[in-house]
């Protein structure tokens, strides 16, 4: 880990406050009689509807959505025996992705406890307070025993999500990858390199799937498990001895159609590769570093198909894919087991879901790829926006038909549906659009290249492989600049760096300036100061040339300044009349976005038309669905004044140009974010659910709209904004505010990439 990163790492976890989580309460209390409802002499009604049926705590109560993640902390991540306090930051982590991916809440336990008794103990006492267990991070065997143990003492869910969420993640990709290859799981050859938790979790669900336990070699440090040996054994890896000459790995792969490697960097040799069957399927699971590079497996065996536990390699095997939505669909049929059919469906789905047609959804949301199912695409995107509704509902209906379900789902669409309106609810909307920005790096120039946080940001860019940047500015201070920030990034090898006073291509660039801009007054003289002091018009001009792909400005200095400068240079695409800008604020109900915030100060209707159709544009670039409401003080038709008009003309302008997007209007703003309401109001509306994007009748709604929610969205925990996005322009170019953020800039890096690709 870089310096610069362990101290944004900290940083990251110690501001605006300590930590990852908070509990904040979901009823209101805001007088006596809430205070009645809430606590004395209310609550006693709910305590009493629990006595007389436990089943009813899911009704009345957080446990039917509350999740346990319990650590004694002796095996954290690459970690080791850290102890419980220590691995604290690991499990507020785990926590957040439960509620990110699934929006299940969690309390993470962490416990100073080696005894696999005690703990059984301890966890088992605080089943009355959680709907499901997750334990995290326990040594082997130590985690065998108590996952054991608590699933026959327990009556809700216990999942050791080392051992059973890599075995279902890993099983679909194997099933997915033996089906590309042409091979059947009950006749192929499979060996081991590691004979932990996760390892032996993996071989128990594959053979449970219909791979044959002769057929399998298991192989540890100290070689080949085999029948009579004695060092480094357990009852565990016992029932995996074979019968077998072989004591290495190198000689447990002759024939073998799959390795399994769940171990540690570097212990397979690609020497060894050309022993193994035709088309083998090479999981190399260790992490950071895997058991061998992909590129050095390829060079040896061109026809392996590969697996990593890495994003930037095809088919990464993260349980992120598994144990959100295996929790999602157990909580909500009141699952008191996770078993066997449960597992396996979840396999299913998972490799299903692969297996489908792509998706306009998950294209969307990656940026434009081509997700198609092969040897490169084994298992779905992590952010596979489809997977909560794909799987959940899968667990759902093997819970019911094992008879472990307490509430079995009756209509299973209807749930499928509900699931479908809670995918977005999620911090992680920027996610898709880093990782497309990845697939083909693009050059982005910042005009204040000598501002601390575009530096910051600049770092966290090449960082991530977002994008190369280009900064304006002056050498010298932007050198001093990186290194009194302490930043790693390295002039000329990481980025770029353009100075207006020493420009080479100067006499160039004005000479396109005034290509653009001659009509505006411009004498060659006045262009080439101009070119030299304004770093915004020298960035258009950039832009403009191809000199760079993409351009972030405004984190200094009035927005209106900057967008004359990219109005004159860029200017608007073919066919558009106008530029807009749209922000979006990330809540905890989903991402909403508002439009026209900084640019077209009185819309007409034609103008609303456009904006909105530029903007629902935008919004599918984050692989969101637009369903759109155009606001108003009025609701169809009960005011007829200028600005309801003109709304209401809108709608009818964009249904004509566009007639499959979800809009309506006018219509208040109440009634364009809850359903019911709209309903009672106009049974007929063509909105379905909340709306994500808020089209405003002016500038000054937009912008007042945007900046509440911001504040409010922060003081609630949530309140991530996006933007201001420039949308209808001829180039990739956006406009900050003063007040962006480092995290501000870096979004916009990676829409602004996208965009240029």
């Amino acid at each position: 880990m870089s310096d610069e990163l362990k101290k944004n790492a900290l940083e990251y976890h110690r501001f605006p406050k300590p930590g990852k989580l908070e509990i904040k309460a979901t009823k209101p209390l805001a007088n006596q009689r809430d205070l009645a409802l809430a606590y004395s002499p209310g609550v006693a009604a709910a305590c009493e509807e629990i006595v007389a049926d436990p089943l009813t705590a899911a009704h009345y109560t957080a446990r039917g959505n509350l999740v346990a993640v319990i650590s004694n902390g002796t095996a954290v991540l690459g970690l080791g025996a850290i102890g419980g306090l220590a691995s604290k930051p690991v499990m507020e982590g785990k926590a957040v992705l439960f509620k990110e991916f699934a929006d299940i809440d969690v309390f993470d336990i962490e416990i100073d406890e080696r005894d696999p008794q005690r703990l059984i103990d301890i966890i088992a006492g605080l089943e009355p307070t959680f709907g499901g267990i997750n334990l995290e991070d326990i040594k082997a065997p130590d985690c065998f025993i108590v996952e054991q143990a608590l699933k026959e003492r327990m009556g809700i869910p216990v999942f050791h999500d080392d051992q059973h969420g890599t075995a279902i993640v890993v099983s679909a990709a194997i099933l997915n990858g033996l089906r590309v290859v042409g091979k059947d799981l009950s006749e192929i050859r499979l060996v081991t390199a590691g004979a932990g938790a996760a390892a032996l979790a993996c071989l128990d669900l594959l053979v449970s799937l219909g791979l044959p336990r002769e057929n399998i070699l298991v192989t540890d440090i100290a070689g080949v498990v085999h029948v009579g040996r004695t060092e480094e054994m357990d009852p565990y890896k016992a029932k995996y001895a074979a019968d077998t000459p072989h004591r290495t790995l190198e000689q447990a792969l002759d024939g073998a159609d799959v390795f399994l490697g769940l171990s540690a960097a570097g212990v397979l040799k690609a020497d060894w590769l050309p022993r193994m069957a035709d088309r083998p399927l090479i999981m190399a699971l260790a992490n950071p570093v895997p058991e061998i590079l992909p590129e050095l497996a390829k060079a040896a065996r061109p026809d392996a198909i590969l697996a990593t536990g890495r994003t930037d390699y095809p088919n990464q095997v993260n349980n992120v894919l598994c144990f959100p939505f295996l929790f999602r669909g157990a909580l909500d049929c009141g699952a008191t087991e996770i078993n066997e059919p449960m597992k396996r469906a979840c396999v299913e789905a998972i490799a299903d879901l692969a297996r489908q047609q792509p998706s306009d959804i998950v294209r969307q949301a990656y940026g434009g790829q081509e997700l198609r199912f092969g040897e490169n695409y084994l298992i779905p995107k992590p952010f596979d926006p489809r997977l909560m509704e794909h799987v959940a509902p899968a667990i759902a209906k093997a819970a019911a038909e094992s008879g472990v379900a307490t509430r079995p789902i009756a209509d299973l669409q209807a749930y499928r549906q509900s699931l479908h309106h809670r995918v977005f609810r999620t911090g992680m909307t920027m996610k898709p659009v880093f990782d497309q920005a990845r697939t083909a790096l693009q050059r982005v120039a910042f005009a204040e290249g000598e501002d601390d946080r575009v530096l910051q940001a600049a770092q966290q860019a090449v960082e991530q492989g977002i994008a190369r940047p280009l900064l304006i500015g002056r050498r010298e201070v932007i050198e001093a600049r990186i290194r009194a920030l302490g930043l790693s990034v390295s002039p000329e090898r990481d980025l770029s760096i353009l100075d207006p006073h020493h420009n080479p291509r100067h006499e160039t660039h004005v000479a396109a300036f005034l290509q653009r801009a001659k009509r505006r007054g411009y004498a060659p003289s006045e262009a080439r100061e101009h070119l030299r002091n304004n770093s915004t018009a020298l960035g258009a001009v950039l832009l403009r040339t191809g000199d760079t792909d993409a351009l972030i400005c405004g984190a200094v200095g009035r927005y209106n300044h900057h967008l004359e400068q990219i109005e004159t240079v860029i200017g608007a695409a073919t066919g558009i009349h106008r530029l807009a800008a749209m922000n979006g604020v990330v809540l905890h109900q989903g991402t909403l976005f508002i439009a026209d915030t900084h640019v077209q100060v009185e819309p007409d209707a034609e103008a609303i038309a456009e904006i909105t159709l530029l903007c629902a544009r935008e919004v599918r670039r984050f692989g969101i669905e637009p369903r759109v409401a155009l606001l108003s003080h009025s609701n169809f038709g009960t005011h007829q004044d200028a600005e309801a008009s003109k709304m209401h003309q809108a709608v009818r302008l964009i249904r004509l140009a566009e007639p499959e997007l979800e809009v309506d209007g006018e219509m208040r703003a109440d009634l364009a974010l809850l359903e019911s309401v709209r309903d009672e109001r106009f049974p007929g509306s063509l909105l379905n659910g909340s709306a994500n994007l808020l089209i405003m009748p002016n500038q000054g709604a937009a912008n007042i709209a945007f900046n509440l929610l911001k504040v409010l969205g922060n003081a609630g925990g949530g309140g991530t904004t996006i933007g201001p996005l420039l949308v209808g322009a001829a180039r990739s170019a956006h406009i900050l505010t003063p007040g962006t953020t480092v995290r501000g800039l870096l979004n916009m890096t990676a829409l602004a990439a996208v965009r240029a690709q």
